[in-house]
């Protein structure tokens, strides 16, 4: 979305320093949308960037996006002008008329112009958010300040821009269109870079936006998504498009001069995109995280775990991964340590012995899970560091683990598609996965499944210490899984407390012991 020249011309005497319409496009010069991160004072490159890919099964519902309150919309003097900025074609509002708060809104907006994003003139699709990959042929940008705070202020908040984002659908049907016939025929005096006309025709928003169930919409927070790309955007993109006749969708790449006016979709990296109650969204399977997981499982009463305060004999069923996506940078671990969050994490899923999994799961403490955060692998650690690892039926010494998860990894390619599986012939232990991590340093609480159904069941083991992987070993499960971001957010604490080792607690009968060293076959 395009607000760099209205942060210089707006700002109230306040000069903003942002990248200029000559030093980035989208085609055709130096700065195109993979370079716009290394503009001068650019957030371009930063973690919370715009647009997205939204994938409704990783969507979660959230009650507190209710219904929006409109101030002015149906206004049929409220659009000023329409100019061509060289990036887009952007509609100016007057100052103070129109306003959006409610949807979950943190207040209320100032609406100050909407503008498009658009393909080419084959018919090519120009959306800049994507839902499950597809991509529409126009988007629409509605673009509101917080109300009261200056431009400049609105671009240091995290919640300073509220832009509402309509998809825009190509259709058959001239009888939809009469309103978008009526603005679209003012992209005739607008052909040219910097040239704006007067809106005279009677022309609303509510016209534009038509019949568009406005209760059904996703929430990200994320930015502007063009330089400088400010993380300060809370957006709402609406579900249903805007249907216009296909014609009117051409005029805009013709009468404009430039073609593909949009940003590629970025990382989630850890975000997550809420829907409003009244959205559909898909089910989401039992045991996987939103959509899919990779998961390991273990043959019957061979695996058990015992002490470290868990007060029972636990029986390992199976292990399975958690994983942000594909970027380098990317981390996915669910349990974060001072708000820092690892790349992957492992959880090593154990329930009660003397229980069945359906009792299991209905006891507090009916399961206990052993978290082991990974992290890309550093320098080889001295042999000293593997002084806090206990003794066990281990087939590897306690130094480096990386050819068994090169075994393990190798499975992945076989198992690209939903509900397959593979026998795992190699021989690999859990012991052989952890290596040397200090398995007698860890936090304790309880808490509960991190997937539906979230039972409340669970005592976790989080281990402090990471388990460390070569990093294209790691690429490879979001890679081959196809999927990524596959952590659930952190929750509240509430009134638990969670409990930590000590140096005097470091005793042999407090650590949780695997029993079983070798694995001759894990389904996955």
């Amino acid at each position: 979305m395009h607000l760099s020249t209205f942060v210089l011309c707006l700002s109230l005497g306040a000069l903003v320093k942002c990248a200029s319409g000559s030093e980035w496009c989208y085609t055709g010069c130096e700065h195109t949308p993979s370079k716009w991160k290394d503009i001068s004072g650019s957030f371009c490159g930063e973690k919370r960037q715009s647009p997205l890919n939204i994938v409704p099964g990783h969507v979660v519902t959230d009650p507190k996006l209710d219904n929006f309150t409109f101030v002015n919309f149906s206004s049929q003097h409220a659009i000023k002008s329409m100019e061509n900025t060289g990036h887009t074609v952007k509609c100016k509002l007057k100052d103070n008329e129109v306003e959006v708060s409610g949807g979950g809104l943190n207040g209320t907006y100032s609406t100050i112009q909407f503008h498009f994003h658009w393909g080419d003139t084959d018919h090519h699709p120009g959306s800049e958010h994507m839902i499950d990959g597809h991509r529409y042929p126009m988007e629409m940008h509605i673009v509101s300040l917080k109300k009261g705070l200056s431009v400049q202020q609105a671009i240091e908040k995290s919640d300073g821009i509220a832009v509402l984002g309509f998809f825009i659908n190509a259709t058959e049907d001239r009888n939809i269109s009469e309103a978008w016939s009526r603005l679209t025929s003012y992209l005739t005096n607008v052909t040219e870079k910097d040239s704006e006309v007067e809106v005279s025709h009677n022309i609303s928003i509510n016209d534009l936006i038509g019949n568009v169930d406005l209760t059904k919409f996703y929430r990200y927070m994320g930015s502007l998504t063009t330089p400088n790309c400010n993380e300060a955007v809370m957006w709402t993109v609406f579900q249903e498009p805007i249907n216009i006749h296909k014609d009117l969708v051409q005029l805009f790449p013709m009468k404009a001069g430039f073609t593909n006016a949009y940003r590629p979709p970025q990382d989630l990296n850890g975000r997550r995109v809420f829907a409003s109650p009244a959205t559909p969204l898909p089910p989401s399977p039992p045991w996987c995280y939103g959509d899919h997981c990779v998961k390991c499982i273990l043959k019957d009463d061979l695996v058990e775990v015992s002490g470290g305060g868990l007060g029972h004999v636990y029986s390992t069923i199976q292990f399975h991964f958690h994983w942000g996506s594909t970027s380098h940078d990317s981390t996915g671990s669910e349990h974060t340590v001072d708000s820092k969050r690892y790349p992957m994490e492992m959880h090593i899923v154990n329930k009660r012995k003397d229980l069945t999994l359906e009792q299991a799961v209905k006891t507090p403490n009916g399961l206990a899970v052993l978290g082991f955060f990974i992290e890309s692998k550093a320098t080889p650690k001295s042999s000293s560091g593997s002084s806090g690892h206990q003794t066990t039926t281990s087939t590897s010494s306690s130094g480096s683990n990386e050819e068994y998860w090169k075994k393990l990894t190798e499975y992945l390619p076989i198992i690209q598609n939903i509900s397959s599986n593979v026998e795992v012939s190699a021989e690999i232990s859990i012991d052989d996965l952890l290596g040397d991590v200090n398995r007698k340093s860890y936090y304790r609480y309880n808490g509960s499944l991190t997937t539906p159904s979230c039972n409340e069941a669970v005592v976790w083991t989080v281990f402090k210490e990471p388990i460390e992987v070569d990093h294209n070993l790691m690429m490879m499960f979001p890679t081959h899984a196809g999927y990524s971001d596959v952590f659930r957010p952190t929750q509240r604490l509430h009134t638990r407390t969670v409990f930590t080792t000590s140096a005097s607690s470091f005793s042999g009968s407090m650590l949780p012991v695997l029993l079983l060293a070798y694995l001759c076959a894990i389904l996955m």
